[in-house]
């Protein structure tokens, strides 16, 4: 066990899972009554009376909800408004309903909540497929991921550019559990994630639209049109995924009803469904896309990571940690014999390179091809030192370097 100097500040160490805000109840002075009934309407939950312009009474979905009830206030004018608003919040954190859960996760993190279902064929006494679970989750995650994409910027193609960024906006996302590998929410905090569930929203209105158009007309000139509102070869290939193995699929979003409805998005919460009957469509618009997708001419800088070549002489092959001039984190170069003698002199001295080319779609824009004007990039002594690091712990893949240095 290493001893820690008493000078060594501390290390930042993520939280344990009781001490989130949303494993507990919110204080009732922090929920506002408008907002619970409204989360209890969206989650199936019935208000079955109650005193008029003071209170209503829930009762949560489905058949086992008939013995438990909650009183809801509808505003704060009444002096026991807190009592009931705890009440109804103690009732709702003890509850095995599962709905129960998710309107306290909105309620501790006000989110716009995004739902999927697939229409999967049940198996014996309502039993699902081992990989269902999976399936949906990784379907659901890649939709996500596609709308962060579109967030960053507007491309039929993605490939590698952008995964980072867009990553990043996916950290925040809490996820329910998944119900038979047939139902899964994701609430998407409003503070951090409304440019990421409003992308969504839109584009995926808009890949109904293209689908619908191509069905009607055979033409596909929805998708290009579609582009700009965040529809992708990444949104596509999500969506078919989604639908695949089922009688049908649906994505909704739902708005924090605390946040309001963002500028330019419809209100209602209604699914958007996809069926089996769309998947030549969202096929087609994919490899369209990936098509379609022009190389980018760029100027990128990155340190050398890797080094090869079949001989002592001639071209050979790089492989470059980017650092600024592409949205990428590593790109594969071919150099000719000088270009490759000087990427490998940069790097012993722990400089990165600059190099121009033509950020290549045909393997998610990996691949820099045309590439010249290989030069050293003079770096802080910091970025340098740890440039060498990095040499020393890689000294097989730079042999061929040091031999022709």
């Amino acid at each position: 066990m290493r001893n820690r100097p008493w000078d060594e500040p501390v290390r930042h160490v993520r939280p344990h899972p009781d001490d989130l805000p949303w494993d507990r109840p919110p204080e009732p002075a922090d929920v506002d009554p408008a907002v619970l009934g409204a989360l209890l309407h969206r989650h199936g939950w019935q208000r079955r009376g109650g005193a008029p312009g003071r209170y209503g009474r829930w009762t949560p979905p489905g058949p086992a909800g008939g013995g438990t009830s909650l009183l809801v206030p509808e505003s704060r004018a009444f002096p026991d408004s807190d009592d009931l608003l705890g009440e109804a919040l103690g009732a709702l954190a003890r509850s095995r309903t599962p709905s129960a859960r998710e309107v306290l996760i909105s309620l501790a993190v006000p989110s716009d909540e995004v739902r999927w279902w697939r229409d999967t064929p049940a198996g014996p006494a309502g039993a699902a497929p081992w990989t269902a679970d999976d399936h949906l989750r990784g379907a659901a995650r890649r939709t996500l991921l596609a709308a962060a994409l579109a967030t960053r910027a507007r491309a039929g193609y993605y490939g590698a550019r952008h995964r980072r960024s867009a990553a990043v906006l996916l950290d925040d996302v809490l996820v329910g559990p998944a119900t038979e590998g047939r139902t899964l929410t994701a609430f998407v905090p409003v503070t951090a994630g409304r440019p990421l569930a409003v992308r969504l929203h839109q584009a995926l209105h808009a890949a109904r639209e293209a689908v619908d158009y191509r069905r009607a007309t055979g033409g596909m000139d929805a998708f290009d049109g579609a582009v700009e509102a965040g529809v992708s070869r990444e949104l596509t290939e999500a969506l078919a995924a989604l639908v695949r193995g089922t009688e049908g699929a649906r994505v909704a979003v739902a708005w924090a009803p605390g946040a309001g409805v963002p500028e330019g998005c419809a209100p209602s919460a209604e699914p958007v469904e996809f069926s089996p009957g769309d998947l030549p469509a969202l096929r087609e618009a994919a490899a369209r896309y990936l098509r379609a997708e022009p190389s980018v001419p760029v100027t990128v800088t990155g340190a050398v990571v890797r080094m090869r070549r079949a001989g002592p002489g001639g071209e050979g092959t790089v492989r470059l940690r980017v650092l600024a001039g592409a949205d990428v984190p590593h790109v594969r170069v071919t150099l000719g014999e000088e270009d490759y003698r000087i990427a490998g002199h940069a790097h012993l001295v722990g400089l990165p390179v600059r190099v121009r080319g033509r950020l290549e779609r045909r393997g998610g824009f990996r691949t820099l091809t045309g590439a010249s004007g290989v030069v050293p990039v003079q770096v802080d002594e910091a970025e340098r030192d740890r440039l060498l690091k990095s040499l020393q712990e890689n000294l097989d893949f730079f042999e061929e370097a040091c031999g022709e240095a």
